[in-house]
This record gives C-alpha cells, structure tokens and sequence, in this order.
C-alpha cells in the first residue's frame, strides 16, 4: 500500500547516504556517539513510560531501571506488564518499578488516570510517551473518537496535558514523544481528524498522528518554556506492533532492522542524558541528532495558523471529555 512504499522511500532517505541497511545506519551513527552521556546514575528522578511491556518501551524502562530510576510502566495488558516488571526488576535490580494499568484509547480513563496520579506522587521529571496503535479498519472507542486517534493523539495530548503541572514542579522536567519517520509523508490535518471522510487506511491514518505529534511537540515548547520537549524517529525497528501492522514491510526488511534497544537508544538519551537538555525543546531526533522533521524540499509544512488551529480543536475536543 501507498504506506509500505512510503515507508521504503524513508528508509532510503533516513539510512544513510550509501543506502545501508538500517542496522548498519545506527552502528555507523553510533561511532558518533558519546559514552559518557548515558554514564548517569537515575536515583531520585522519576519516570513515566507508556507501552512499557514490550519493543521500545520495554528496552528504555530496562535501561532506565539499570540507571537507578524510579518507572512507572503505563501498559494495557496487566498479564504482559506484570511479566515485563518481574524481568526488569531482575536484570535490574532495581525495585522501584511500578505498573499501571490504562489503555490510552479509553479517553476518559486517561484523564482520570492523568488526576488520580498527580494526587498520588510528588514528582514527575520525564513523561516518555512511547504507547501507539495501528488499526487495520475503523473502529470507535466508548466516547465515539476514532480508536487509533485516541490513543495515538487524544491520548497523549490529555496525558502530557495534565501531568504537565507536576512535571513542572518537579526537577528538569522533559517529555518525549515517540514518533515515526511515516510521519514525513504526512502533512498536518486540522479537519477530519476520525478519519470519518474518505477510505480508511490504517496506516496511512498512522503516519498523519506521528505527524500530529511533532507538532503537539512543537506547540507545547513554545507555551511550557521550563520543560523540555522533543520527539524522535527510533529508525525501523523490529517489534511485535510493527511485525503486526505491517506484516509485508516487516517481512522484507526484519533482516536489517534495529533492535528494540538501538530504536530505544534515542529516547534514552532525550530522557537521562545532560546534552539533550542543551538542545531547542520541541526539537525532532533521530540516532542522537537534531534533524528537520520534513523531507528535502516536502510539501508537508503547515503555517503557524495551522498548526494553531490543530491546538485549538485538540484542547476543545479533550475538555468535553474531561472529569468534573
């Protein structure tokens, strides 16, 4: 389908310029890397990690935990978090890791969820929204939004929204999102948000919410100037959620796409590292490196006014969901 090219033709532009595999992209990436910076101890600072039970979720709350941070695991599936903390904790040896149960398509949960955790922790200083689906054909949630779009927008707007106040009570706050290069195929959508006119393709659908959310990313690091915000490609990596969604990509390249741990790398770095936080907030990143999140001469940049309006309709569509 148009995403499966489109992905092709991002894997070509963002491996590198000899067309290498994507595992050799990131271990020819990595040669830049500096050591020191993730030679951090995490005692004291707290974590948060949506979709933290498996693939890139998993590996940044594994390399997190192995730094001394407290994590707070935000899964769907109890069975499958539960199993993922017991190996944490024992890789680790790290017990402060802590499992809660939300499914971020279930809006007004996520708002409750959002309430019910500032009145109940002290501190926040990294909120990793990391959690994401692709939808095979439309469906709604209880709430009546369009389910991917709940989960990969509505969701992480409602959750990075209200947790915002305690992130800024809390020490060098940062919050990062984690997108997908689909997104550069995408050009912001202010209208038809569910995806309620015209075919529904899943993937498609996907790719305009990575979009979304660079530009929720940029919008919020310019009216929160004191935490840092930013967003990041993982490159290709080989998880059960890909291998699902796109069984055809997934096929064809699982021979040279990075490990759950080289695609967690980035947002590790974003979450623990002091030279990110030196970097523009509401940046995007990919191997550790400020990049444009458009493609050499792409018809995908929106105005200020657009991108002002997506905002607007964002915050007057999760305010009618939000708990009294």
């Amino acid at each position: 389908n148009a995403y499966y090219k489109a992905c092709n033709l991002i894997w070509k532009s963002t491996s590198s310029s000899q067309g290498r595999h994507v595992e050799l992209a990131f271990l020819s990436a990595a040669k830049h890397f500096v050591e020191k910076d993730l030679e951090v101890s995490m005692a004291g600072r707290v974590f948060m990690i949506t979709g933290a039970n498996s693939g890139i979720g998993r590996a940044t709350a594994m390399a997190i935990a192995k730094r001394g941070g407290t994590v707070h695991m935000v899964c769907r599936n109890k069975d499958k978090a539960e199993e993922a903390r017991a190996d944490i904790v024992k890789e680790s040896g790290n017990k402060e890791i802590y499992v809660h149960i939300l499914d971020l398509s279930e809006t007004r949960k996520v708002w409750e969820f959002a309430e019910a955790f500032k009145r109940k922790y002290k501190a926040l200083n990294v909120l990793i929204n990391n959690a994401g689906c692709i939808m095979s054909e439309r469906d709604v949630n209880a709430e009546g939004l369009e389910k991917s779009f709940a989960s990969n927008v509505m969701g992480v707007y409602i959750l990075t929204r209200g947790l915002i106040p305690l992130l800024e009570k809390s020490a060098e706050p940062r919050v990062i999102t984690v997108s997908s290069g689909g997104m550069l195929v995408q050009k912001l959508r202010t209208g038809n948000l569910q995806t309620e006119i015209g075919r529904y393709d899943g993937t498609m659908v996907y790719a305009q919410h990575k979009r979304q959310q660079v530009v929720m990313t940029e919008q919020w690091a310019k009216t929160h100037s004191n935490v840092h915000f930013s967003v990041m490609h993982p490159g290709w990596v080989d998880t059960p959620a890909v291998a699902n969604a796109m069984p055809d990509f997934h096929q064809s390249m699982k021979d040279s796409m990075r490990t759950p741990e080289q695609g967690a790398d980035t947002a590790v770095w974003l979450a623990i590292s002091e030279a990110a936080a030196t970097k523009p907030s509401g940046s995007f990143f990919q191997d550790r490196r400020m990049v444009s999140a458009h493609l050499p001469l792409a018809w995908t940049h929106s105005s200020q006014l657009e991108q002002q309006k997506f905002m607007s309709v964002m915050e007057d569509l999760a305010k009618t969901f939000q708990p009294h």
